[in-house]
């Protein structure tokens, strides 16, 4: 049997609330050509037994389950080294998708061999699925690497486009997520220095905002990422600087736009200067707690959903 063209890493933990429409949502898409990777964390509720029941019944399914918790981002990166597809798309369980978006996104990629990622317009749901607003990204699909770069580092998207189809071969160039929050940001800056990405002008990605993904503060947002940031003392405004300063050194560019994307990094510490020093005074506070007290305080509703 050929491997699939597309793989979908679908990274979870303790989500019985939504699964069922997500994966509903993936086995009913027009395009039949993929395999679905499930990797669930360690959940505590009626996780398994979903996924089970999802595997037995469709042979493109494959389940696995962490023996323990190993963090939000380690497990998306574990699905990734599991896919045998020319693409790939991660999913979140809390998210689903209209019937044609493999079939639409796997056609851009056939036909645009410069494009690295493919991504439709994103219709935001709450909790019942009531609409909220429909929302076309725009983001890094000019020509220029740096004003890829640009368009990606500052915070003002949700990076939604980490949902898109992307090339498992470009992928395989990064280090796929890091261990610390907003680490996908990053992620994405380094997949548009290796080409464009390219926005499909229809509504296809149905993004979930609900109470247990909601955003509650840097400590417990890191938690998410890795487990073992529960109750340490963290920086992670500055590890997102040196991270970027890494890929910008990581990836092949010429020596023009390599410098105007450091250029960016400038206008960054300038925009989120304040943040970093934040960043600083938080620590010195923390500094002044014990570690078992600073972990009760990371246990929120980010470890809990």
């Amino acid at each position: 049997m050929s491997d699939p063209k597309v793989s979908i890493g679908l990274a979870v933990y303790n989500g019985e609330r939504y699964l069922r429409k997500a994966v509903e949502s993936i086995l009913g898409q027009t395009y039949a050509d993929f395999e679905l990777i499930i990797s669930d964390n360690a959940s505590t509720d009626g996780t398994p037994e979903i996924c089970l029941e999802y595997a037995a019944r469709d042979g493109r399914i494959t389940y696995q389950r962490n023996a323990t918790n190993i963090g939000g981002a380690n497990n998306e990166n574990l699905t990734f080294r599991m896919a045998k597809g020319t693409y790939f798309r991660w999913a979140a369980h809390d998210d689903y998708l209209a019937p044609t978006l493999l079939e639409k996104c796997v056609a851009v990629l056939e036909r645009n061999p410069s494009v690295v990622l493919v991504y439709p317009e994103v219709i935001e749901v709450d909790a019942e699925d009531k609409v909220i607003k429909t929302t076309a990204l725009r983001k890094a699909t000019s020509a220029r690497p740096s004003e890829r770069f640009h368009d990606l580092a500052f915070r003002d998207h949700y990076c939604e486009v980490i949902y898109g189809l992307l090339r498992s071969d470009v992928l395989r160039k990064t280090r796929l997520e890091q261990n610390y929050t907003d680490s996908d940001r990053v992620l994405l800056c380094e997949l548009a220095l290796h080409g464009p990405f390219y926005e499909i002008p229809e509504p296809l990605f149905y993004k979930r905002y609900h109470p247990g993904n909601a955003y509650i503060d840097w400590g417990s947002r890191m938690s998410w990422f890795n487990p073992a940031w529960k109750g340490r003392i963290v920086f992670p405004h500055w590890l997102q600087l040196f991270d970027f300063v890494r890929t910008i050194q990581r990836v092949p560019l010429p020596m023009s736009e390599r410098l105007r994307c450091y250029r960016t990094l400038g206008e960054w510490v300038l925009t989120y200067g304040r943040k970093m020093a934040k960043d600083l005074v938080v620590a010195g506070y923390m500094a002044l707690h014990t570690p078992q007290s600073r972990a009760r305080k990371a246990i929120t509703n980010w470890e809990q959903q």
